[in-house]
């Protein structure tokens, strides 16, 4: 009996180890899962490969110039893009720019919840926020803002730990998730975050991380911060520096708010934000959520929505420089430049925006435009679906 005995305590040992090996190798593999396939690289500069869940190769793969790491870093390449949820805004009758979306999204391994767009003809009067006079507004000026209320609401009904948020016209790099690997570094380097598993890959300190925007000046360049002691403006001058960035296009071709003759070519910065112009795409965490509502519908509000969100973050580096917390403290961060830009399609001008209005003298564009991206989603959607090589929209400049 005994020699029996211990036999089968060897074979359930050994099923016991075989088990944990599989259970480690399903977990890596889970990280490194874009959805529809799984990341295998064969890394060149613009190119990866992915292979379905039988190891069937299935074409080129989008979203990471290299291995992500299998660390919680990895939980950016899952299909939330290391967020609880992405929300899109737009209009329901834009079933155009919804195709376009959906279409790049589900290329790029990640899913997208859809809040719909309002006009501001559908606003009645008694809902204006407080401080607004609806004859100095133009264009869709409420209906905007009221889209992104819904879209934050939603953050705050669902108990969402965090999530971003997209306009709906947006373009993005190909390499998207190796992208916001790096920011995740930054954004947890910029807060000292140490703990070796936070409930996001992008820790647990930010409340608005800023990734779609048409540009922004680093905080300590600001007016109101140019007079600060350098110790109060070291408080807000902290970066995450990402050298080396073959997705950071030309400076020529991205925002001069930053003095970029002052790095080397390829160079994308994770910073404290400042002041960024539009609204593009940005992330919250179930914190700032509750506080935007607040602050930005339920108190009033007097600019449009991207500037008002702007300057919630300016007036937290305001108080940081000063000490003082008089504000809502919002912990902003920005990725400069951008990674997330809106795309002007081929086609009929006018239909570029749902919020001004131009256009109408039947201007017809004959080739798509995405500014500051340089390997573009939207721009790369054909060659992605035939099996082509995706390529660069902007080469690089001859020093």
């Amino acid at each position: 009996m005994k020699p029996s005995s211990m036999g089968w305590s060897s074979a359930r040992n050994a099923r016991l180890v075989m088990m944990a090996v599989s259970a480690i190798v399903i977990y890596s593999v889970i990280l490194a899962w874009t959805g529809d396939g799984v990341f295998v690289s064969d890394w060149a500069p613009a190119r990866a490969s992915w292979a379905d869940s039988k190891g069937t190769p299935q074409g080129p793969a989008y979203g990471s110039p290299e291995p992500i790491e299998l660390s919680d870093f990895g939980r950016v390449a899952n299909r939330t893009l290391g967020f609880q949820r992405v929300i899109a805004i737009g209009l329901p009758e834009r079933s155009d720019k919804r195709d376009a979306l959906d279409l790049m999204a589900s290329l790029s391994g990640f899913d997208i919840d859809w809040v719909d767009g309002v006009k501001s003809s559908a606003i009645p009067d008694k809902a204006v926020p407080f401080g607004i006079d609806v004859s100095q507004v133009q264009d869709n000026f409420l209906g905007s803002w009221r889209g992104h209320m819904d879209a934050i609401r939603q953050v705050v009904e669902s108990g969402a730990s965090s999530a971003l948020i997209l306009e709906d016209d947006m373009d993005w790099d190909i390499h998207l998730k190796s992208q916001l690997n790096h920011v995740a570094h930054g954004a947890r380097h910029i807060f000292s975050e140490s703990s070796p598993l936070p409930n996001s890959p992008y820790g647990d300190t930010w409340d608005v991380l800023w990734i779609g925007h048409c540009g922004e000046p680093f905080p300590e360049t600001l007016e109101e911060n140019s007079g600060l002691p350098e110790k109060a403006k070291a408080k807000m001058s902290t970066k995450y520096v990402i050298n080396d960035d073959d997705t950071v296009p030309p400076y020529s071709q991205v925002s001069h708010l930053v003095d970029w003759s002052a790095y080397p070519p390829h160079t994308r910065i994770v910073h404290m934000t400042a002041a960024p112009i539009c609204s593009f795409a940005y992330a919250i965490s179930q914190n700032a959520a509750r506080k935007l509502l607040y602050a930005l519908s339920v108190d009033g509000l007097q600019m449009a929505f991207d500037n008002s969100l702007a300057q919630l973050c300016r007036d937290a580096m305001y108080d940081l420089g000063r000490e003082k917390d008089n504000g809502y403290g919002l912990k902003c961060l920005s990725v400069n430049p951008t990674i997330m830009f809106h795309h002007k399609p081929k086609g009929r001008v006018a239909g570029d925006s749902d919020i001004q209005s131009y256009g109408h003298d039947g201007t017809v564009r004959d080739e798509g435009i995405t500014e500051s991206i340089k390997w573009s989603m939207r721009l790369n959607l054909k060659n992605i679906l035939t099996g082509q090589l995706p390529q660069p929209q902007f080469e690089d400049e001859e020093a």
